[in-house]
């Protein structure tokens, strides 16, 4: 039976694709058609994607834009206060709101330190609103903390006892923990410090050549390893001693830290003292820990904000505001201050202006916009409807939304889950052990409370050996919101003193419920009992998935996780009574915490800080509330079809699935439809080229008279390695092969120099790491424990062996692989290694040679460049009975986001969607003798260039290969491989999933196994005289077939057309929705960074000649010449040519400098003009001024100068010449305390002006001609596209078009592409050139002719391809153009013409054909389209 079958190669930048016939009888498959579609993501976009950063290429445009919106509120509340000044007579239209004059730079300052005490006039009143209403104070939000900021400190009662008891911290805490206190509060930044202070001058007195003030600034900003490490590496001695209990060592801590300020201890007890105040001196120094301290200071001083600063500036008027942040809550205070003390002089403040300007200007806080729109909804409660808007029918998905992850009950639902997939198997007699209800209700209990849980302990907990007992889990997942409010429970009983009798965690400093080693129900009942005892709500523990209706959200446990959950940031004003019990943040949550449950002050600061997961599940609470009651005892599937669902396409019947209908087409992902839009693009690729497929399909039935109704039969689909990942394999990904490579690079250097292997191979560089591995067992080999000489390693005597033989277990991995003599592999044969060794050698040598890999591993284990890992260990330990079936299955992880919808969304057009890996296609690609077909059809073209060579092969042979190549290099790579995805069957598969079955006649799968190894595969032998077998190719000279195919594929390369985007923004008005149209730029417009404009003279001899005209001639610097130029020139009726040409040469007609005629003016003069250049204001750092050439673009010649002694003095190091300023500072003028920080160097030629000088008053400035002053100029970004003219004359003409400017032509409703330009002096619009756009050039050497043969002829691709280039990138009269193949953008010079075309004129294009190619990669148009 023929199927129709497609075969995709998905990855991230491009999608292979393969449409097949397969026959039963191989004779009748056939290829019909094979391609690649590249759609390339920016370099940011595959990055981030591929280093597994969640965020997207917006990400950095959207914080952007929120700064902007930031400036925009800022500007507008000004704009209103303005407004609302002057309709209540404090101000007029003529009032100057800012500095002017002599000596006034603080004058605002100074007057608003004084408005707090004393009167000031209505003007600066104003002018002090306006100031405050700039800077508004920090609003903290529990939801947006990072951790980099450090923390917030409320500890504002703790520091007034400080204060008045004249305590340090260390003192306090000592004084805590003997009364019985267990926790501790948290200290300013600022009374760390002074206890610090105070600790190192009592003890420097008696160790001063310790505690030196260099040590001390040595030890600034260091944690609790760095410090404790910079005493042993400047002294050489340790930290004291702390030995004990958890209480005990924390005890005797604050001990010496009270005793520090007034006693001697010894030098190691001071050290121990020291490091312990840095490390919480680090742990709250950042930016929210600098916020707590300036508040704590206004608080104890009883100085406003403005007070603050301004007695900063009369100590040191340069002192830096700009980076001081305050509480907003202080710029309330100090609103209040000035308020109430000018209301007493000025009648107009009334109360309601107060209220007004306060609440509904200055402090007005927005409530930010609900995201729950961008919330998926449920698969199962969610439907998609049609509804008319603006007379178009479109379809809309309602229903309900999904729940959040850290939902009590999708965290018991999720536990339920995989206790339902979970099973135990005996090591030795492999009899599978699936839990039974009780053993599941036992291992809930403890999920449910402690969180993750380690198979091994699951299986203790069962009361099981780990020894005899293994699970198909390392870890089983638990609820982490439990385990999150458990901790802080737990906290809170230290916090009041229960933790030494009933939470035993001597061993641990940190809480952690998972690690007490009590029973879940026991610490329950313990948390309970104390809870009762506190007055605090007890049944917040109790949560009850399956009650039922309402009485389910008012559960007290449901509700406090909803509570903490879904808490906004509070707006509300507060009493200072308030903010002392509660502190600044969170007033609000922490009275609902105390009023709904009973909790204390104290223990709400611990319970504001539990962190929730942000993400969603894919179910609503509905759906399951609905499976709950049958999840507990039927795996996921089953319980989904007895509450009514049917949870995917696979979970269909073979008839439902027959019936089913499909959509004759793949829909288009909507914008923003998906969380990632990478993720959208990548699919949205893969929905293209499908359908063009079936439109082709569909036309050529068409044409034979047959229904447009193509569906393929089955669409096999592999999905690039990291797409089959999450985020954070991503990202663990591609810093190992950034290792990898970087590793590669220093063997292939030790294999050319030290062991003579010119041209290092893949499998030299595995040889060689396997032979490091064994440098531990004195590179004695692992099955004999025989010596292998490095001079032999790479001869016929040692082999690469798999230590589970590829007959038995399909796994080509390095864990699988060692080297071995090769006598000692042909007599294992196929055997495991375990097996091999038992047989061979006995008992004895097996229990050595457990003992040499144990050696190896115990060494892996700690350090993973030396001895083996746990996989290797596990392998080299296994037997052929141990070997299961299903090693495939693990691979094909359709579990992952992308996989999982790209498979959702191919069942809409076809009944069978097949997943396979990367291991399978590589298996086939070997089997079908595919794998160096890419090489040889790259070979006449390298040959011909002199960049082949000659390799001798293992074998003595020789082969020719191409020099520093790999298949990578051409784009038709995905489609050999979605060729081989293709005709990968089932029983493929299945085969090599269940390799081991075919020797176990006791296995279900070993007749199904049998029967495809007899009908699917051959047995060869390979160099080594093992038997292997290999299969059958799909179908007759299927090699030959496939090479034809490549030769013939045409890359389709997405363009960059498009300008601009129309999106439609909804805005909420008191009419109803408006909605407005806004045009989006598809690209940057102009870089972000702003320059400055200056000017510089230039000069040059120049020869006097018909280019001197009236503007060269002005450019003349002597001024007699240049009033004879100009005579001369006036005389011709300013025609240059005439003046200066032919017979009027001053060689021929001269002109004379005296009246004597004796001296003449001479033919070479020098003129001088003035430039624009665009200067940027950089730091100094070692990055911006790395060498004398960066340096050299300073302008300001002193400051040149001073920074190229720096230089010089530092041995030419920038490293050490531009760090740590603070430090070494860069003197200006040292007298006067004036250091250089910041420098302004040359930038850019050409530059757009964004704006126009204003004056501080915002009044424009007018040069002396009247006009606006262009200022804050900007690079514009990347062109749009070169429009390519034929002149009157015959000549090629450009016009270079930026985006910049072909958004400015959209905006003015213009064509972006000019077809009339300069039409009326004859020129003619010949074509554009457009990023990735393709274009066939003629070729000397080979004599094609693109305009001589027919380009939509598909017969004529071979001829075609080696001259079809893209445009890789444009500027003006400098095109770069990249071979459609190519992936790589290396400019390897032997390469120039054959792979990319660099630099070319307007000549090097004037027989160039324009061409477009579909996504199936054939030209469907010639010409400008």
């Amino acid at each position: 039976m023929r199927r129709n079958i497609l075969g995709l190669d998905l990855g991230t930048t491009s999608i292979g694709f393969a449409k097949v016939i397969e026959d039963e009888d191989y004779q009748n498959s056939a290829v019909e058609l094979i391609g690649v579609r590249v759609n390339p993501l920016t370099t940011d976009e595959q990055t981030n994607f591929e280093k597994g950063r969640p965020v997207s290429v917006n990400a950095d445009r959207t914080l952007k834009r929120g700064m902007r919106r930031n400036l925009d509120r800022y500007q507008l509340r000004r704009h209103h206060l303005i407004e609302v000044l002057k309709a209540n007579h404090i101000i007029t239209v003529d009032t100057k709101l800012a500095e002017d004059g002599k000596n006034t730079t603080h004058a605002t300052y100074a007057v608003r330190a004084l408005a707090a005490t004393a009167e000031i006039p209505l003007e600066a009143f104003a002018r002090v609103l306006l100031a405050i209403n700039k800077k508004r104070g920090y609003k903290s939000s529990r939801k947006a903390k990072n951790e980099d900021e450090g923390q917030l400190i409320d500890g504002m009662a703790v520091a007034k006892r400080l204060y008045e008891e004249n305590l340090t911290p260390g003192q306090l805490s000592y004084l805590l923990l003997k009364e019985g206190k267990k926790y501790l509060p948290d200290f300013y930044r600022s009374d760390l410090n002074a206890e610090l202070d105070k600790v190192w001058s009592f003890q420097k007195q008696f160790y001063p050549e310790i505690l030196t003030e260099e040590f001390k600034k040595h030890l600034e900003g260091k944690g609790q390893r760095a410090t404790s490490a910079a005493f042993w590496g400047q002294y050489g001695f340790n930290t004291a001693e702390n030995k004990g209990s958890r209480e005990e060592k924390k005890l005797k801590a604050y001990q010496w830290r009270s005793e520090a300020v007034d006693q001697q201890l010894t030098k190691e007890e001071v050290a121990y003292v020291i490091t312990e105040i840095n490390n919480d001196l680090n742990k709250s120094s950042g930016y929210l820990g600098a916020i707590s301290d300036r508040s704590k200071e206004l608080f104890f001083n009883k100085q406003t904000v403005g007070q603050y600063l301004y007695q900063q500036l009369k100590q040191n008027p340069h002192t830096r505001l700009k980076g001081q942040v305050f509480y907003r809550q202080d710029y309330l205070d100090e609103f209040e201050t000035i308020w109430e003390t000018q209301a007493k002089f000025h009648p107009e403040l009334t109360a309601a202006l107060k209220e007004e300007i306060r609440d509904v200007i200055i402090f007005y806080q927005r409530k930010l916009k609900s995201q729950k729109g961008l919330i998926s909804f449920c698969e199962f409660e969610s439907k998609e409807i049609e509804v008319e808007k603006n007379g178009l029918k479109i379809k809309k998905r309602i229903g309900l939304r999904v729940a959040p992850k850290s939902s009590p009950l999708f965290q018991e639902f999720k536990i339920w889950q995989v206790l339902n997939n979970l099973e135990f198997r005996n090591k030795s007699s492999k009899e599978v052990f699936v839990p039974d209800m009780t053993a599941k209700q036992q291992l809930f209990d403890e999920l449910n409370i402690k969180g993750n849980l380690l198979a091994s302990e699951a299986i203790k907990i069962l009361g099981y050996k780990t020894k005899d007992w293994e699970a198909n889990y390392h870890t089983l997942e638990g609820n982490r919101t439990n385990k999150s409010l458990y901790d802080a429970y737990l906290k809170i009983l230290e916090l009041e003193g229960y933790d030494e009798d009933l939470l035993k965690l001597s061993g641990s400093d940190d809480i952690d419920v998972s690690k007490i080693e009590k029973s879940a129900s026991e610490i329950k009942q313990m948390v309970h009992a104390v809870f009762e005892v506190l007055g605090i709500n007890s049944t917040i523990l109790d949560f009850d998935a399956e009650a039922d209706g309402k009485a389910f959200e008012q559960q007290t446990a449901y509700r406090l996780w909803h509570l903490l959950y879904s808490a906004e940031d509070d707006n509300k004003k507060y009493l200072q009574e308030d903010i002392f019990i509660y502190g600044h943040d969170n007033i609000g949550l922490k009275k609902k915490l105390c009023e709904r449950f009973g909790f204390r002050p104290e223990h709400t600061k611990i319970l504001v800080n539990v962190a929730f997961s942000g993400d969603y599940g894919s179910l609503s609470s509905k759906a399951m509330r609905k499976i709950y009651p049958f999840i507990k005892e039927l795996t996921y599937d089953k319980a989904c079809r007895e509450a009514g669902y049917r949870h995917s396409a696979s979970s269909l019947s073979k008839e439902e699935i027959a019936t089913r209908p499909l959509q004759k087409r793949l829909g288009l992902l909507k914008k923003n439809e998906l969380r990632s839009p990478v993720v959208e693009k990548i699919l949205n690729q893969m929905v293209n080229v499908v359908n063009a497929l079936i439109d082709d399909e569909n036309k050529r039935r068409k044409a034979r008279g047959l229904s447009d109704d193509f569906h393929f039969d089955e669409i096999r689909i592999e999905l690039a390695r990291e797409l089959k990942k999450n985020a954070k394999e991503r990202a663990e990904m591609t810093t190992n092969i950034n290792a990898a490579k970087q590793l590669h690079e220093k063997i292939i250097k030790i294999l050319q120099t030290q062991f003579g292997v010119s041209n290092p191979s893949r499998n030299d560089i595995i040889r060689y790491k396997l032979y490091e591995e064994l440098k531990n067992n004195g590179y004695k080999d692992l099955y004999t424990n025989t010596y292998i000489s490095p001079d032999i390693l790479f001869s016929k005597q040692i082999d690469i062996d798999h230590i589970i033989p590829q007959m038995s277990l399909f796994d080509d991995s390095f864990s699988n692989k060692t080297v071995v003599f090769r006598k000692d592999n042909q007599d294992k044969g196929n055997k495991t290694a375990y097996d091999y060794i038992l047989g061979k050698y006995g008992e004895l040598a097996l229990e050595e040679y457990i003992s040499r890999i144990t050696s190896l591993f115990e060494l892996g284990k700690k350090n993973k460049e030396e001895g083996i890992n746990k996989a290797k260990f596990q392998k080299l330990q296994k037997r052929l009975i141990d070997i299961g079936d299903g090693f495939i299955e693990k691979d094909l992880r359709e579990s992952q986001y992308i996989a999982k919808k790209a498979k959702n969304m191919l069942y809409a057009i076809c009944r069978s969607v097949v997943a396979t890996s990367g291991e399978i296609t590589a298996r086939l690609r070997e089997d079908w003798d595919l794998v160096n077909v890419m090489q040889e059809i790259n070979l006449p073209k390298f040959r011909a260039l002199g960049l082949t060579e000659m390799v001798e092969k293992k074998d003595g042979g020789q082969k020719e290969r191409i020099i520093d190549w790999t298949k990578r290099n051409d784009h038709r790579h995905h489609a050999m491989d979605a060729l081989t995805i293709a005709f990968t069957r089932h029983s493929h598969i299945q085969y090599l999933n269940h390799l081991n079955a075919r020797k176990d006649e006791a296995s279900k799968w070993h007749p199904v196994v049998s029967k495809i190894e007899e009908k699917e595969t051959d047995l060869v032998y390979d160099d080594l005289g093992n038997r292997k077998r290999r299969f059958k190719a799909p179908m007759p000279n299927f090699r030959e077939v496939v090479k034809e195919h490549l030769e013939n594929v045409l890359i389709s390369h997405k363009a960059k057309n498009k300008v601009v985007t129309k999106n439609k923004n909804k805005i909420k008005t008191a009419k109803g929705e408006k909605i407005k149209t806004e045009l989006t730029p598809r690209g940057q417009l102009h870089k972000e960074t702003i320059y400055g404009r200056y000017r510089y003279y230039e000069s040059k001899e120049e020869k006097v000649g018909p280019k001197f005209d009236a503007e060269t001639i002005g450019m003349v610097v002597n001024p007699q010449y240049r009033k004879l130029l100009l005579e001369r020139l006036t005389t011709n009726g300013n025609d240059p040519k005439k003046a200066f040409g032919g017979k009027n040469t001053l060689s021929k007609n001269p002109l004379y400098i005296d009246e004597a005629k004796q001296e003449l003016l001479p033919e070479k003069i020098l003129l001088r003009w003035l430039n624009d250049d665009y200067s940027i204001r950089k730091d100094v750092t070692p990055e911006n001024l790395k060498d004398v050439k960066t340096i050299e673009k300073v302008l300001d010649e002193g400051i040149k100068k001073i920074l190229l002694k720096r230089l010089v003095d530092f041995g030419n190091d920038p490293k050490k010449a531009f760090s740590d300023l603070d430090k070494n500072p860069i003197w200006l003028n040292e007298a006067k305390g004036i250091t250089i920080k910041r420098v302004t160097i040359s930038g850019v030629k050409n530059a757009e002006a964004l704006h126009y000088k204003k004056d501080h008053f915002g009044n424009a400035i007018l040069n002396e001609n009247g006009k606006l002053i262009p200022s804050s100029f900007v690079s514009t970004g990347n062109n749009h596209h070169v429009a390519i003219y034929r002149d009157a004359e015959g000549n090629l003409q450009e016009r270079v078009v930026s985006l910049f400017d072909a958004v400015q032509l959209v905006n003015a409703g213009e064509a972006v592409i000019d077809r009339e330009y300069n039409k009326g002096i004859g020129w003619q619009f010949l074509f554009t050139m457009k990023q990735n756009e393709m274009f066939v050039f003629p070729n000397e050497k080979t004599g094609f002719d693109p305009k001589e043969i027919d380009l939509l002829n598909t017969d004529n691709r071979k001829l075609i391809s080696p001259n079809l280039f893209r445009v890789q990138k444009i500027a003006s009269k400098n095109y770069f153009f990249r071979h459609h193949l190519e992936t790589n953008v290396e400019e390897r010079k032997e390469l120039k013409d054959i792979v990319y075309k660099p630099q070319l004129g307007l000549n090097a294009i004037k027989d160039v054909v324009k061409v477009r190619i579909n996504h199936l990669g054939k030209i469907i148009s010639v010409g400008e389209y």
